[in-house]
């Protein structure tokens, strides 16, 4: 059998069920946007890694290293926000080309300084090795956050109202205007995908808004596609989702975007990853609340976007006439 054959939660998965049981310290371990770790009794510690490898999650022409520095620690802190945490240390291993200029070192380490003043963060190690091809960025960030305010992945109820913070599509449409030089659409449009793609911002206030306010059941960040990542809560919550496409957060940006490429607008909504929206739930009594608190105390606009389902109605997409469309469960995976 072949990794393509499973994908990469399929193998995920996989890995899981071959490793040693979990020690009494481990609250959460592989299956959430960070491992959950006992550090006191109101304290625990989030711990999360991930890569940036050249040509995979990046073109080097097409994105500065001080680009590239922010947005490898940017999407590292959105998983910690994604919990409700705090971003405290991380590490970095380089692994590189032996004729990488040392100027191109010195641009990645100063958009990942900015990063670390930015989200309030420090850097404390890392590693260094020779890659015989490609840049390949290796960050582990380690989090905090008080017991009774972590959120999860697994807590959604039927009932509950679906929320995401910001617009979705943004990075897909950033990144189609990469991959078609020659769309032209206005210049603020085009800078602001542009900037969606290759600095997302991660919503750590919004995370801790959100966490504070006692009022969310779930949440999750959205880095693989909308679809992909309610999957996410579906599948620990063991529920369904019903999104309603009129309700769909999708900027003027986005959508002259997708016009000048000829791509679809609510596609890139749906299944476009890298946003970094926070994607959460709520009470349907207290979903308006929420939005609104979070809203007023960061300025970044909240939306519900949809409803918890029972699990047998799978995810699916409600039309402004009623009808229902199944929604397939897209989004990036690395092996696919």
């Amino acid at each position: 059998m072949r990794i393509a054959e499973i994908g990469e939660f399929g193998l995920i998965d996989r890995i899981a069920s071959r490793l040693p049981k979990l020690g009494e310290g481990v609250v959460v371990g592989i299956g959430d946007d960070a491992a959950v770790l006992r550090a006191s009794d109101n304290k625990y510690l989030l711990t999360t890694c991930d890569i940036q490898v050249e040509n995979v999650h990046f073109v080097r022409d097409q994105i500065s290293p001080q680009q590239l520095g922010l947005k490898s620690v940017a999407i590292k802190v959105s998983d910690i926000a994604s919990m409700g945490g705090i971003p405290k240390y991380l590490t970095i291993s380089l692994i590189l080309p032996k004729e990488t200029s040392v100027e191109y070192v010195d641009g990645l380490y100063e958009g990942i300084g900015q990063a670390c003043e930015l989200y309030g963060t420090e850097l404390v190690g890392g590693n260094m090795a020779r890659s015989p091809a490609g840049i390949i960025v290796d960050v582990f960030l380690v989090g905090e956050v008080e017991t009774e305010r972590v959120l999860l992945r697994v807590g959604a109820r039927v009932g509950d109202r679906l929320l995401v913070t910001g617009n979705l599509g943004e990075s897909a449409a950033g990144l189609a205007l990469l991959l078609n030089p020659g769309a032209t659409c206005a210049e603020a449009h085009r800078q602001r995908v542009l900037e969606a793609h290759l600095t997302p911002k991660a919503r750590l206030q919004e995370g801790r808004a959100i966490a504070l306010s006692g009022l969310a059941t779930a949440m999750i960040d959205v880095s693989d596609g909308t679809v992909s990542d309610i999957g996410h809560i579906c599948d620990m919550s063991h529920v369904g989702a019903r999104l309603w496409a009129a309700n769909l957060p999708v900027s003027e940006a986005t959508l002259a975007a997708a016009r000048a490429t000829g791509r679809d607008a609510r596609q890139m909504a749906l299944e476009g990853g890298e946003d970094y929206e926070l994607l959460f739930t709520a009470p349907a009594e207290r979903a308006d609340e929420l939005a609104q608190q979070v809203q007023q105390q960061t300025g970044t606009p909240v939306t519900v976007i949809g409803e918890i389902v029972p699990v047998a109605e799978g995810i699916s997409l409600q039309q402004a006439d009623g009808t229902r469309v199944p929604l397939r469960r897209g989004g990036w995976d690395h092996f696919r």
